[in-house]
């Protein structure tokens, strides 16, 4: 009986061994590629209905809420976000648009809370950890929030959202003069702006925070003079549109750089704040293929003249993986290694058998 046992799980074994060996399909997703156009020319970093952002094919990239570390939302409202993105040789941009239906670009009431959208890149070779990266397996981060978008059009203070707020007393401020506009000149008042921590800062030139991050708990937002992704953003009519523009290449040790014909990796991430989404409460993608084409090839488009009108949902560009796939070829070795072990035991039968 044992002997007619192993033999049919020998015989299933091959089974399956055949199939994989012939790329019958199973149960496998198949991976997203983002081709980064290249195009001549400024790039359109503050406008997203320009009609280049059509010449980039658009990729719609799966989200689902991130359920590993707190805090948790089982339900986030996020289903997917679509990703365009060109670079000119010496700038990438990245136009992501994703359903939205409320607009919350304020944080400042305890019930507030911002809708924002993140793009993260891996800082070594391979792919670690998709959310925060691991211990030794560093990712960049730029981290676009509504309210930072709102604050350089028009900022806002508590004192402009609760009109009648009252303070004792506060060094260097003239009464009746707005707590928040003051003309603090002493540094010992403000150690928190003194240590460069960006949400202290008065006053911000990009709506995008460049962090850096190996693991839950470690995300650091980079230096004041190190902040140098540039973002912006529209809601209109229920969908965000969101520009991330950076050189290609940065000095900043902890920054991601680019090189055409390379292959890179991205993952994505959005917050709802009306579903109070905030911190780990989040929508998350797995590691998506970014691959920048080559400033010779037919990437190469002069002008936006022929770029045909796409829709949100437009078609997402799937490729399967390619080159060496180490987890597809470790399986394999499994499997031999599984019919060795079972012809080893049947031999041992047999030949116990005969004694």
């Amino acid at each position: 009986m044992l002997k007619r046992n192993l033999i049919g799980i020998a015989l299933i074994l091959s089974a399956l061994l055949a199939v994989i060996s012939f790329n019958v399909p199973l149960v496998r997703s198949q991976g997203l590629t983002i081709t980064v156009a290249a195009v001549e020319g400024a790039l359109p970093v503050e406008a997203p209905d320009a009609d280049l952002w059509q010449l980039a094919t658009a990729v719609e990239v799966p989200l689902s809420a991130q359920m590993i570390a707190r805090p948790i939302i089982p339900e986030t409202n996020a289903r997917s976000v679509t990703v365009r993105a060109l670079h000119n040789g010496e700038e990438i941009a990245f136009l992501l648009e994703w359903m939205d239906a409320t607009r919350n670009d304020s944080a400042l009431r305890l019930d507030e809370f911002r809708d924002s959208v993140a793009l993260q890149f891996p800082l070594l070779d391979g792919q670690p950890f998709y959310c925060m990266g691991q211990q030794g397996g560093n990712v960049n981060i730029w981290h676009w929030k509504a309210d930072w978008q709102a604050a350089l059009i028009a900022q806002q203070t508590l004192q402009d959202v609760y009109p009648n707020i009252h303070v004792d007393m506060y060094p260097f401020i003239v009464e009746g003069e707005n707590i928040y506009s003051a003309a603090y000149a002493e540094v010992e008042f403000l150690p928190s702006e003194a240590a460069g921590n960006l949400l202290a800062m008065p006053a911000r030139n990009t709506p995008v925070e460049d962090m850096v991050a190996g693991g839950f708990g470690s995300l650091t937002s980079q230096s004041p003079e190190g902040q140098n992704v540039q973002g912006y953003g529209e809601w209109r009519d229920g969908v965000w549109r969101v520009i991330f523009s950076r050189s290609l290449h940065s000095q900043e040790t902890e920054d991601i750089s680019f090189t055409p014909g390379m292959l890179h990796a991205v993952a994505f991430a959005v917050w709802d704040g009306a579903n109070q989404e905030r911190n780990g409460s989040k929508s998350t993608s797995q590691w998506v293929s970014l691959q920048l084409a080559g400033p010779q090839g037919a990437g190469v488009v002069t002008t936006a003249e022929t770029a045909a009108q796409a829709p949100l949902t437009a078609s997402v560009a799937a490729t399967a993986p390619t080159g060496f796939n180490a987890l597809f070829w470790g399986f394999i070795g499994l499997l031999i290694l599984i019919l060795l072990g079972i012809g080893v035991v049947m031999l041992y039968f047999h030949l116990s058998s005969k004694t």
